[in-house]
């Protein structure tokens, strides 16, 4: 079955219209009001927007990129700085309060999902592997500190905001992990069924080339 694949076009189309959907003056506001929905919706859905976005850039573009993403592991830890970044309390207010560093979060996270994009491919189980490792204990150690906290570490958000939003960043640093990991078994278990029938096919040639008794026949 031939598989479907979205043009660079149509991916730009929708990343364009996830980024004026994330923007829109009557969404945005409501995006922005939950701790957890400004974290756990629109950072992924700018995430989602810069990376489709990202279909549309040209091939020099991407060689030049490729020269200072060895392995992707540039452009991943890039990525891992503004995640970090943005999960500071501390710049939730300031987006909230500042149209200029409003901006800017907006700006990282859609550069962040190219990045993304551009270099996971990239980069092998091993980069991979160590950067979710890095990432993802941070990610449910900052919601342990959310949910613990007594005091409100954001001004702009209530207590129990709060602790929703600490209770799905370990979710999320959860779900990342099993299905990562669940990506590795399947990649394993497809490169061993590859590897098989690979010995199986060329089992017929080698018993071609030799005689009755299992010495190789050589023909003059």
């Amino acid at each position: 079955m031939k598989r479907i694949t979205p043009s660079a076009r149509q991916q730009a189309l929708l990343g364009a219209a996830l980024l004026l959907l994330a923007a829109l003056p009557g969404l945005r506001p409501w995006l922005e009001a939950g701790m957890w929905r400004h974290m756990v919706l629109q950072f992924p859905l700018l995430l989602l927007a810069g990376a489709l976005l990202a279909a549309t850039l040209p091939a020099p573009a991407r060689t030049a990129l490729a020269r200072w993403n060895a392995q992707g592991m540039t452009g991943l830890v890039a990525v891992g700085v503004v995640l970090t970044v943005l999960m500071v309390p501390r710049a939730l207010d300031l987006a909230l309060r500042e149209p200029g560093v409003e901006l800017a979060k907006f700006a990282a996270l859609l550069l962040a999902g190219a990045l993304l994009r551009l270099s996971w491919p990239r980069a092998g189980l091993v980069v991979q592997g160590f950067f979710l490792g890095n990432l993802l204990p941070m990610m449910a150690v900052v919601g342990q500190l959310y949910i613990d906290s007594p005091l409100r570490l954001c001004n702009a958000y209530l207590l129990d905001d709060q602790e929703r939003l600490g209770r799905w960043l370990i979710a999320l640093a959860a779900l990342a992990a099993l299905a990562w990991l669940a990506q590795v078994a399947w990649w394993l278990v497809r490169r061993e069924a590859q590897g098989q029938a690979l010995t199986q096919s060329e089992a017929p040639a080698r018993e071609n080339s030799t005689d009755g008794n299992g010495s190789r026949f050589i023909k003059f």
